[in-house]
């Protein structure tokens, strides 16, 4: 092994310690009985969604692109409301801070649009599990809010 290849293998293997990388939730293509999920811990806001698309579709590609574009919007909206119900400083929650701000909104939708695809599952039947997470500090620098 030359110097180049062991310093690829360290630094991958670093990388790939760090992250811990997202549970699964998708078996022998199946989906698991019971899907645990810290929702909001740490340094990230994390949720999943699960698609489905129309069995009918005359693809696999079609139906497994519906099916992830399906489950990345319900992740989107698992994450909307798991980040109006966190508290902010002043004692007070993001949804309480929606309604005193108009373009709060406006930026808590921009900044759940950049979260981050962490993992894609797809099940037998093409239905699609997302893993979706996003950095609290990204979320509280669009929004101008400290949360507690």
């Amino acid at each position: 092994m030359n110097i180049r290849m062991i310093w690829g293998i360290a630094a991958t293997a670093v990388i790939f310690a760090g992250c811990g990388g997202a549970q699964s939730r998708v078996k022998k293509g199946e989906l698991t009985n019971t899907m645990e999920q810290e929702s909001v811990s740490g340094s990230y806001i994390e949720s999943i969604g699960i698609g489905a698309a129309d069995p009918a579709l005359p693809s696999q590609t079609q139906r497994r692109s519906l099916s992830r574009d399906a489950a990345i919007a319900k992740a989107q909206f698992e994450m909307l409301s798991m980040v109006k119900k966190v508290e902010v400083e002043g004692g007070t929650t993001v949804e309480a801070a929606m309604a005193t701000d108009s373009h709060l909104e406006a930026k808590l939708k921009e900044s759940l649009s950049g979260a981050e695809i962490i993992k894609s599952e797809w099940t037998n039947d093409d239905g699609c599990v997302v893993t979706l997470r996003l950095p609290k500090k990204r979320l509280e620098t669009m929004m101008g809010v400290k949360f507690k």
